[in-house]
């Protein structure tokens, strides 16, 4: 039998939008591997809060080419940033996006 107040006081809510459900996926497909969390992890631990793939590469024991391939899974998704400063490129998560990426790595 159910409870008298439905699906919502069970704390369900609304159901999820079909774009946020899509969204979502995304995110949860990009961060669904253990080299996009060191990558998140090592970016949010750098000094200044950004790091560069050759920073990356190094901390992660990893070649360049597949540091590149993950960075930009996480760029495409929005969770990191590239700014490019000079010569360098510098990778950052992005503000909008931290507060849920803290939220991961805990």
């Amino acid at each position: 039998m159910r409870s008298s107040g439905g699906p919502a006081a069970a704390g369900a809510g609304a159901p999820l939008e079909r774009s946020a459900a899509e969204d979502l996926a995304r995110t949860l497909r990009a961060v669904a591997d253990p080299t996009r969390l060191q990558i998140l992890s090592v970016v949010l631990d750098s000094e200044g809060e950004r790091a560069t793939v050759g920073q990356l590469t190094e901390a992660l024991g990893l070649r360049q080419p597949t540091v590149t391939h993950h960075v930009r899974i996480l760029v495409d998704d929005g969770l990191l940033q590239r700014e490019p400063e000079g010569k360098f490129v510098w990778l950052s998560v992005t503000p909008s996006r931290r507060s849920a990426i803290e939220d991961l790595l805990r």
